[in-house]
C-alpha cells in the first residue's frame, strides 16, 4: 500500500471517530433525586435574630443522589409564608461551595430574607424554606417544607444606596454633590472617609436626585434615626463614619494623622488629606541604603487616638511589576505592630523621588494606593 492510500484511510478513520463521538456523545443532563427530609431547624422553630455577626442558624438536610453517583449541588430555597418557592425572595447556596449537606445562614442574612419577605424591623414572622438540588440546568425542589419564626432586629431597613449632604460636608448642601457612602459586603453597612466642618449639619439620604429617606445621627453620636433632624461634630477634622443599620448604629472616629512608613530605616512621611477619602504626599525620597536596599513599606494611620496598620493582604511580597492594581488594595490590622509583615515594595527601586496617592475614595471598589514617579 503507498503512502498516499495510507493518507487517505488514516483521514477516514478521524472522520469517522469525529462524527461518531459528535453523535454518541450528545449532552445529557444528568438527573438528581428531591431531598427527602430536612433535619434541622426544627419545624416552626422560633428564632430572635442577634446583630453580632458570628450569630447563625445551621439548615441541614438528607442527601439527594445523583444519576451518574456524582456530586450534587444545593440551595436553601427562602419564601413568604404563603409562597410556593416559584420565585423564592431568597436563596442561599449550601456550605462548600454548594455541595455539603447543610448551610451555616447568619442571622444578618436572615434579617434581610425577613425584610424582603415584608417583616418589618423589631417584629416578629415566619419564613417557609425548604432545599433545592440540582447538577446541572434542572432543579429538584423538595417537597418536604418547614417554616421558621423570626423577630427581626430592632436596626433600621437599610436603603439600596446611600449619600452624605448638608452644608457641614465636602459637597455642601448641594444635592447633586453630595457624597456617595460606600456599601459594604452584605448591603446593611457603609462607611465613608470625609471631612467634616464643626457645629454644621449634615445627613444621610437614599438619592442624589429624587430623596425619598433621610437618616440622621443622635445627639449621643452613637445612633442612628430615620429623620432629616441633622447632626453635627463639635471638632473640625477628618473622620470615618461608620453605619450598620441592623443594629442603627454609628461609629465616628476621627482621623489624625496617615504616615507613610519604609519598614528598615523606619522613615516616616506624613500624607496631608486632599479631599473626598484622598491623602497625598510629594517629593519624598525613598531610603533604599539601608540594610542591604530593603524597600519594604506600609501605612500608619492615627484613629480615634489609636495608631493602625495599613498594609497588604499579603504577610510578604516580592516587587510587583505594575504600578496599579491589586497588589496596591490596602488592608487594616488594628493590633499588628511588627515591622515588616503585610508591607508592600516599590515597583522601581531605582526611583530617587516619588509621590504617595492614598485613597478611601468610596466610589472605587477597593481602597488602594499608589507610587508615582
Amino acid at each position: 500500500m503507498n503512502n498516499n492510500n495510507k493518507l487517505s484511510i488514516a483521514f477516514l478513520s478521524l472522520l469517522l471517530a469525529i462524527f461518531g463521538c459528535t453523535k454518541d456523545n450528545k449532552f445529557k443532563e444528568v438527573t438528581v433525586t428531591a431531598v427527602n427530609t430536612l433535619y434541622s431547624p426544627d419545624d416552626g422553630r422560633n428564632v430572635i435574630l442577634q446583630s453580632a455577626g458570628s450569630a447563625t442558624l445551621y439548615f441541614e438536610w438528607e442527601k439527594a443522589v445523583a444519576e451518574d453517583n456524582g456530586v450534587v449541588y444545593y440551595d436553601v430555597l427562602f419564601d413568604k409564608h404563603d409562597g410556593d418557592f416559584s420565585n423564592p425572595v431568597f436563596v442561599v447556596a449550601a456550605d462548600n461551595n454548594g455541595t455539603s449537606t447543610g448551610s451555616s445562614i447568619t442571622h444578618k442574612v436572615l434579617n434581610k430574607i425577613g425584610k424582603l419577605a415584608g417583616i418589618a424591623s423589631g417584629k416578629e414572622g415566619r419564613l417557609k424554606w425548604t432545599v433545592a438540588s440540582s447538577r446541572g440546568l434542572t432543579r429538584v425542589v423538595s417537597a418536604n417544607v418547614r417554616t421558621i419564626n423570626i423577630t427581626r432586629t430592632n436596626g433600621i431597613d437599610a436603603p439600596d444606596a446611600l449619600f452624605l449632604t448638608g452644608e457641614g460636608t465636602e459637597g455642601g448642601s448641594s444635592l447633586a454633590q453630595a457624597l456617595t457612602v460606600k456599601a459594604l459586603p452584605g448591603g446593611n453597612e457603609f462607611e465613608i472617609y470625609t471631612r467634616l466642618l464643626a457645629g454644621k449639619k449634615y445627613t444621610f439620604v437614599d438619592s442624589k436626585t429624587s430623596v425619598s429617606r433621610t437618616f440622621s445621627v443622635n445627639t449621643n453620636g452613637t445612633s442612628l434615626n430615620e429623620s432629616a433632624d441633622g447632626a453635627t461634630v463639635a471638632k473640625e477634622g477628618v473622620y470615618r463614619i461608620h453605619l450598620d443599620f441592623t443594629t442603627a448604629s454609628v461609629t465616628l472616629a476621627e482621623i489624625t494623622q496617615l504616615d507613610f512608613f519604609m519598614c528598615t530605616p523606619q522613615k516616616r512621611e506624613t500624607l496631608t488629606y486632599q479631599g473626598k477619602g484622598v491623602w497625598k504626599v510629594n517629593d519624598i525620597v525613598p531610603d533604599f541604603t539601608t540594610n542591604w536596599s530593603d524597600d519594604r513599606y506600609f501605612f500608619w494611620m492615627t484613629i480615634a487616638g489609636s495608631e493602625q496598620k495599613i498594609g497588604s493582604s499579603q504577610r510578604d511580597n516580592q516587587p510587583p511589576a505594575t504600578t496599579t492594581g491589586s497588589y496596591f488594595y490596602l488592608n487594616f490590622y488594628p493590633t499588628d505592630k511588627n515591622q515588616w509583615d503585610y508591607s508592600f515594595k516599590f515597583p522601581n527601586r531605582s526611583v530617587k523621588k516619588c509621590s504617595i496617592v492614598v485613597s478611601f475614595s468610596p466610589d472605587a471598589a477597593n481602597y488602594t494606593h499608589e507610587v508615582i514617579y
